[in-house]
């Protein structure tokens, strides 16, 4: 089956095909950087890391660049607010965006551009607009003229009339008509600035994006991705200035992920209903943020409540105990090639799941197909029987490099077992007020009741200990424990 994908520009799901045959580039509109990252941000950039691993894993070179919107209009009112300078602010939260990002095991892009870096190529850009008459100055400022552009509207499908009646002229501004965007603002007094050919100033938000991705990508490349959210008015600029400019056909495929939503409204900053990624870090783990986002479409909503990250943590505790018991059974052993049980089983795992990924990167199905993997192992570690030893450790192997190749394009199952179990248990027993020392003392006291063959005592302090939330585990080498739930 070919790659499919859904775009928005065709607004519809559609093979994809490179420029460049094993070779893929692609844009992802980055953060503007004026404070901590929310669920909005980590669902876009977990949903585009992953597109870009199974890409890869498809045997693409991937290029992704992803920018830093370094100075904004937000930007600076932060700076004004705090006292400090805008750099300052923005340099303070790309470093808190970059620890977000590893938690959530987002890799870095190949190329991670800041505007402030290249007001050259912007300024080049604008000045190839005004050269080619689909831009004009007034008193410093520059905008883009869109009724110069006739395609406008093509990405949204929006009709200039439809879009009149929602436009306005904000105060400052000389606009010579309300559609039209600026591409250079002339400079406030105690606001960073860069001289041009049209006096001090610094870029319009849209412009940044167009510059850069020329400047890494080419004029045309493969994928542009974002929020839904940018569909218009930024991607909708992007393509009228770029394509302006250059003559040439832009990204020539458009992905947009979903909302987070929160009780069905937008989790947006300007609405006051978000969550950040790091006040979410404080009570679940980064891979358990990153699987419950994957566990819906990214081009689908994604309602968040405590429920369903609750959920989720619930499911990952459930897989790396599963990979404990495994590991703990045939330790590091790899596949031999030799016989196997289930085979029907365990050969249809990997096809499902390259079919789920290759269907617009139907993450939700894609797990769904990896998750047969964990009640077989389960049952495979229990089965007991001398004569299928070498096949249930043949299957057992078998079965871990699949979820270990799944893991690598979702970017999660990836962690040692035994650890990333003991960090959740820490993280339950701090929320929970569970004292970790007493509930060893109590399975000691337990212990040594078992001994003496006190039973009602061993019984008692059992379920003391299940009134705590705790529940143990007895096997032949020895009692463990974890919190419930």
């Amino acid at each position: 089956m070919a790659q499919r994908l859904f775009n928005t520009l065709t607004n519809r799901k559609e093979d994809f095909v490179p420029l460049e045959p094993g070779k893929v580039r692609m844009y992802v509109c980055g953060p503007t950087v004026y404070d901590m990252s929310h669920l909005g941000h980590a669902r876009a950039y977990v949903a585009f890391d992953t597109i870009a691993r199974w890409l890869e894993a498809s045997g693409n070179e991937v290029t992704v660049v992803r920018n830093y919107t370094d100075v904004d209009d937000k930007i600076i009112r932060r700076a004004e607010e705090l006292g400090l300078p805008p750099r300052e602010i923005s340099e303070r939260y790309i470093a808190e965006f970059r620890k977000d990002m590893a938690a959530l095991n987002v890799r870095p892009a190949q190329v991670e551009p800041k505007v402030t870096e290249h007001i050259p190529e912007i300024v080049a850009m604008i000045a190839r607009l005004l050269e080619k008459g689909v831009a004009y100055q007034a008193d410093g400022d520059v905008y883009f003229s869109v009724r110069g552009f006739p395609e406008y509207g093509k990405l949204s499908r929006r009709k200039l009339e439809e879009m009149l009646a929602g436009a306005r002229v904000e105060p400052g501004e000389k606009k010579r008509d309300p559609l039209d965007f600026a591409l250079w603002k002339a400079a406030k007094p105690g606001e960073p600035y860069w001289e041009s050919p049209w006096g001090p100033g610094r870029p319009g938000w849209h412009i940044e994006c167009s510059a850069m991705s020329a400047r890494y990508l080419g004029r045309t490349f493969d994928i542009h991705g974002g929020g839904k959210d940018l569909v218009f008015p930024h991607h909708e600029n992007e393509i009228a200035q770029s394509e302006a400019a250059h003559d040439a056909p832009f990204a020539r495929y458009w992905l947009h992920n979903g909302f987070v939503t929160i009780q069905a409204e937008k989790m947006a900053k300007s609405l006051g209903n978000f969550v950040t990624i790091r006040e979410l870090l404080d009570r679940y783990d980064g891979e358990t943020l990153r699987y419950f986002l994957l566990s819906t479409h990214y081009r689908s909503p994604i309602d968040f409540s405590p429920e369903g990250l609750d959920a989720a943590q619930a499911r990952m505790a459930y897989v790396y105990e599963t990979l404990r018991r495994a590991r703990e059974r045939i330790g590091d052993a790899r596949p031999q090639g030799g016989e196997i049980l289930h085979r029907e089983v365990v050969e249809s795992i990997w096809p499902r799941f390259r079919e789920a990924m290759e269907d617009d990167f139907n993450t939700a199905a894609a797990l769904a197909a990896i998750g047969e993997a964990f009640p077989l192992i389960n049952e495979l570690v229990d089965r007991k029987g001398k004569q299928e030893r070498e096949r249930i450790q043949e299957t057992l192997a078998r079965l871990l490099e699949e979820v270990r190749r799944a893991g690598e394009v979702l970017g999660v199952f990836l962690q040692d077992p035994v650890e990333w179990l003991a960090r959740h248990r820490e993280r339950l027993c701090r929320q929970r007020g569970i004292d970790p020392a007493e509930v060893e003392a109590r399975i000691a006291a337990r212990a040594r009741a078992r001994s003496e063959k006190n039973w009602a005592e061993a019984d008692r302090i059992r379920d003391e200990l299940s009134a705590m939330g705790v529940e143990i585990m007895d096997s032949p080498g020895g009692t463990t424990w974890r919190v419930q739930g």
